[in-house]
């Protein structure tokens, strides 16, 4: 049976141009124009912030590699090209990540206005922004301090140096200054003492910033691929002579200045100037800077902060020291107290008086607190340190600004109060509350005298008093040292 088909409806007419309002038409292109002109807008600020940044970040890491020191080439003995290379990697990406903090600072505040971040949390991030401050760490680093123990031979600065060498976080270096000086030969009528104090100073300054390479051009004989096996008095020096500083010993090498307590390798200059820069702290003991006028240019370096411990002794103990210590040079002054002759010669006189003088002068100049000086000098009597070491010890490192250890106070504790005196002229182990004046009992009076009357002005001004005669200089009831205070610093 045939299906029966069901009418259908006509389909509904589409007309091509559905009429809408006209103010519907116009809202819509009015939308659409806006959305295209924001887009754009957003995308030309956008290539114009990433342009404004590339820029900066270019101009500043132009800026920089300009005033890389030409010493790191030098030091290194490296292609100019690949030290730049290298630094301007490492600046580049200094420079992102501060560019990349500012841009979450600003994400930030955009986060904040659109109510996705606490006001809490935000407020304290951009008040830890205004002040320059980074988020605590699990340590804040320190300021670096650069300590110069500025004295003479024979006035126990090898005894005050240990209480910088002892401490695990300061880089310690012992009279690095004596190559300089066993070196460089000034002639006379030409260059002056003033000439080397010069030289003198501007290794000084390198040192202080870890460029140990400078030693290289002054130790003999000259180290090859930055070994040296000619380190002066390297094992007094602990830096040196701890790993990583402490390579393995090599067979059939002689060391002139080995490590005292450990077998190492000849010294690796790159090493040492490494661990020199990850020590929280440098310290360097010197009897080669007479004059203290000359460290203006270091205590002005913005990249150092120094600090002067001028050390000085009775200049009577000075001489009886030396006469024992380099006998051989004073050989005119033995003869005359043997063959009991009333006069000395008239050059040893002066050159003792020379010597006391220049010691009075920078010291002077460091009480009268120059600015440039100001809060960055220390005086200290040797004769304070012997009877009161550890006091002294807490006094230098507060001073410093550094923290004092337990391992320096145990060094002193176990170094100051030995049954005896240590053999050898160089030892750090002392009586010293007995032996600071045992020199006042083998000194012969007449000797006494020639030192008082060269030295008389540095004597007064350090407090040293005067012996009258020889029963006042054996008297031990008769005290020749005035007090100063515990604390003589400016």
């Amino acid at each position: 049976m045939p299906r029966s088909r069901v009418p259908t409806a006509p389909p509904f007419p589409m007309e091509k141009g559905l009429a809408l309002p006209q103010d519907c038409r116009d809202f819509l292109h009015s939308l659409r124009m806006r959305s295209k002109y924001a887009l754009f807008l957003a995308f030309v600020v956008v290539v114009f912030v990433f342009i404004e940044k590339e820029n900066k970040i270019i101009s500043r890491v132009s800026d920089k590699l300009k005033q890389i020191p030409q010493s790191l080439v030098d030091a290194n003995s490296t292609d100019p090209a690949l030290v730049l290379a290298e630094n301007a990697s490492l600046l580049s990406l200094s420079e992102l990540d501060s560019a990349f903090t500012q841009l979450q600072s600003r994400l930030r505040n955009f986060s904040l206005q659109l109510g996705l971040q606490p006001a809490e949390e935000a407020t304290k991030g951009e008040a830890v922004e205004e002040e320059g401050e980074q988020p605590p760490g699990p340590a804040e680093a320190r300021p670096r301090r650069h300590v110069l123990l500025m004295a003479t031979t024979r006035t126990g600065s090898s005894f005050v140096g240990e209480f910088f060498n002892q401490q695990g976080n300061i880089f310690y270096l012992f009279e690095p200054l004596w190559h300089i000086e066993r070196t460089v030969s000034f002639e006379p009528g030409g260059a002056s003492a003033a000439g080397s104090a010069l030289v003198y100073r501007d290794v000084l300054q390198q040192l202080f910033l870890c460029d140990l390479y400078v030693l290289e051009h002054f130790i003999s004989p000259l180290p090859e691929d930055h070994l040296t096996h000619g380190m002066f008095r390297r094992g007094s020096s602990r830096s040196l002579c701890e790993d990583p500083v402490c390579t393995p010993f090599v067979k059939k090498v002689f060391e002139k200045y080995h490590c005292k307590n450990r077998r190492c390798g000849p010294l690796n200059v790159t090493l040492a100037a490494e661990a020199c820069r990850r020590k929280e702290h440098m310290a360097l003991k010197a009897v080669r800077i007479r004059q203290l006028e000359f460290l203006q240019p270091l205590a002005e370096d913005p990249r150092l902060d120094l600090r002067v411990i001028q050390l000085v002794r009775d200049p009577r103990a000075v001489l009886a020291s030396r006469m024992v210590a380099f006998a051989g040079k004073y050989e005119t002054w033995k003869k005359w107290l043997a063959e009991g002759q009333d006069r000395l010669r008239e050059e040893e006189v002066q050159r003792l008086r020379g010597n006391c003088e220049s010691i009075r002068v920078s010291a002077e100049l460091g009480l009268r607190q120059p600015a440039w000086l100001r809060g960055r000098y220390m005086l200290v009597r040797y004769e304070d340190v012997a009877r009161r070491p550890l006091q002294k010890a807490r006094d230098m490192y507060r001073f410093a600004g550094i923290p004092l250890t337990p391992q320096v106070e145990d060094w002193i504790q176990k170094n100051t109060q030995a049954p005896r005196d240590s053999s050898g002229i160089y030892s750090t182990q002392k009586n010293s509350s007995e032996q600071f004046e045992k020199w006042r009992f083998s000194m012969p009076f007449k000797l006494a005298q020639v030192v008082q009357d060269a030295c008389g002005p540095a004597m007064r001004l350090f407090g040293y008093k005067l012996a009258r005669d020889a029963a006042s200089l054996t008297n031990r009831s008769v005290s020749l040292l005035e007090e100063r205070g515990t604390f003589w610093v400016t």
